[in-house]
């Protein structure tokens, strides 16, 4: 057994670890706090770009008359041969289980297709580390590569997610549309924890490319929160300041839906089949870019979770150290009265 002064360092090592935990979790709510304002401020710019596109598809044609091909190259289909994944992990841990899911999301859909070959963009450490010792990295395929099939890393971006810029995900996605455009890969698809609000989460692996309707989403693959991931969630959200609902922008939203539905003759300075030709690759832009930023607030949210959990695991132990000590100082306590009352009879 434990002497007493081990155990009362025990509990002061342990104290100085709960007090670490609780600034990290207060620290990732803070962060989650903003990473909810900023991915709220960039989702009306988003939806009028979806609404302008829904508006320009019901005035202008989008596959030809006469043979029903696609006009524009990223609404072409082709038989998925070669595809790209992008996986959004987080550059640190002590997050929990936030980075072993969203690699487990992906390996489910590597399995899934077995067979063709396989680029992956890895946004994130975790996933970057991870992805690079199972796969290994290359060059990107060319569309004259007869090489046999294989998965590989093609690129990666680390550090990118400590503050979110647009430009990251629009130099992404001029990279893959051209590639797209030239054949070289037939199909993108993303994998990133969707985030609504703390207990509204979910893992999805959505398709970007091809594009096949302007403003809904393809889910290939969904994974939600469970009941017990959602009580923690609650729990750890109590007292911080975090609401646990999203903001209710149902009126905003349903005034902006109404800019692609109403029956106006808009006049556009460019011609409609241009204009057209020229946002949608701004769509795939802000797509990347809406899974990056609600990445980095699941990830928040996430440790802040799993921080919350060690401070009460942390607390659960202090309590259970100082029984310890107080039985261990109560049996010493115990033993020197009974050897001094034996030292009196003794001596009677």
């Amino acid at each position: 057994m434990p002497s007493i002064l081990d155990i009362r360092r025990r509990i002061r090592s342990v104290t100085n670890t709960r007090q670490i935990t609780k600034a990290m979790k207060m620290v990732s709510a803070a962060k989650l706090r903003r990473a909810q304002e900023r991915a709220l401020a960039a989702r009306p710019y988003a939806q009028m770009l979806t609404n302008v596109l829904k508006s320009l598809v019901s005035r202008t044609d989008i596959y030809d008359p006469q043979t029903g091909e696609p006009l524009h190259p990223l609404l072409v289909r082709r038989p998925e041969n070669n595809v790209l994944l992008i996986v959004i992990t987080g550059d640190k841990g002590l997050a929990g289980a936030f980075n072993t899911n969203i690699l487990k999301a992906a390996s489910r859909f590597l399995e899934s297709k077995q067979g063709k070959n396989i680029e992956i963009e890895a946004i994130g450490r975790k996933g970057r580390d991870f992805l690079r010792r199972r796969y290994g990295s290359a060059a990107p395929r060319t569309a004259d590569d007869k090489s046999p099939v294989r998965t590989t890393i093609v690129g990666e971006k680390v550090g990118v997610l400590n503050k979110v810029e647009y430009s990251v995900a629009s130099e992404l996605a001029e990279r893959l549309i051209e590639r797209y455009s030239k054949s070289e890969i037939d199909s993108v698809y993303l994998v990133y924890n969707e985030f609504k609000s703390v207990i509204a989460q979910r893992l999805v692996v959505e398709r970007l490319l091809p594009i096949e309707h302007v403003g809904e989403t393809d889910v290939a693959q969904a994974e939600e929160m469970s009941l017990e991931e959602k009580q923690q969630a609650i729990d750890a959200a109590k007292g911080s300041g975090v609401k646990l609902r999203p903001a209710d922008t149902h009126e905003v939203d349903e005034a902006a839906a109404k800019f692609a539905t109403a029956p106006v003759d808009y006049i556009y300075e460019q011609p409609a089949a241009e204009l057209f030709r020229g946002l949608l690759p701004k769509y795939v832009s802000v797509q990347i870019f809406h899974g990056m930023m609600e990445s980095v607030a699941a990830e928040h949210a996430a440790r802040m979770t799993a921080m919350d959990a060690a401070t009460s695991n942390a607390t659960d132990m202090i309590d259970s150290l100082t029984l310890v000590m107080n039985r261990a100082r109560q049996a010493k306590i115990t033993k020197e009265i009974i050897e001094i009352v034996s030292g009196a009879a003794a001596a009677s």
